[in-house]
């Protein structure tokens, strides 16, 4: 979380409640991977809870690596394939969707690359004003496309999904992605997973509004 240790444990604790009121709603097994997406939001802003004591209460001190490795884990490796997946899943027609799989694809692959990279290059989180700033010596040469690539993998898919209302998601999660661009460049890491966290509990709504259509 990007403002305290606190409200990265409430976050957690709410998303918590959130994610598994979401996977009770689902009707099939399908649903799950979509319904869980909060869950995991708040396994990660716990991650970042810790991250925020290890940096700011040198009794923690012990588990910043660990800490800070887990909450870009589930950042860069995680979600690059879990967004495209579980939307992938949550379709009726998941046979047709052919932009889908090739979201999957493409999003397994930046997840392994970017794997490989957290766990070769070192990841050091500092606290900067009220915001933690992840560094990440990653080759200068991947930036660029892996970015574009992780921007498109984690946002298009509510856009073609053919269930009701996820477009709403993405143009949220969209907006909010601006905003940090804009506003907290040197936070984009926490700040934009912060935001994205708090609009996956319109997964809940979301699977709620596509109920009566789900066979």
């Amino acid at each position: 979380m990007c403002f305290s240790a606190s409200a990265s444990f409430i976050a957690g604790a709410t998303l918590t409640v959130i994610g598994v009121a979401s996977i009770k709603k689902t009707k099939k097994p399908s649903e799950i991977p979509f319904a869980s997406i909060p869950l995991l939001f708040a396994l990660q802003q716990i991650t970042e809870g810790f991250v925020w004591l290890s940096l700011t209460n040198p009794d923690y001190a012990f588990l910043e690596g660990f800490s800070a490795h887990a909450f870009i884990f589930f950042a860069q490796v995680v979600w690059p394939f879990w967004v495209p997946f579980s939307f992938l899943k949550f379709e009726q027609n998941k046979d047709s969707n052919i932009t889908g799989k090739l979201l999957v694809g493409t999003g397994a692959i930046l997840a392994a690359v970017l794997a490989y990279y957290l766990f070769t290059y070192p990841v050091k989180a500092e606290v900067l004003g009220s915001h933690i700033s992840y560094n990440q010596d990653y080759p200068e040469r991947f930036r660029l496309l892996g970015g574009l690539l992780y921007v498109v993998v984690t946002i298009a898919p509510p856009f073609i999904s053919s269930m009701k209302k996820t477009w709403i998601l993405g143009s949220t999660i969209f907006l909010s992605y601006i905003i940090t661009e804009i506003f907290y460049t040197q936070y984009i890491v926490s700040v934009w997973c912060y935001f994205a966290a708090l609009l996956s509990s319109l997964v809940l709504w979301i699977i709620v509004s596509n109920k009566k259509n789900r066979v």
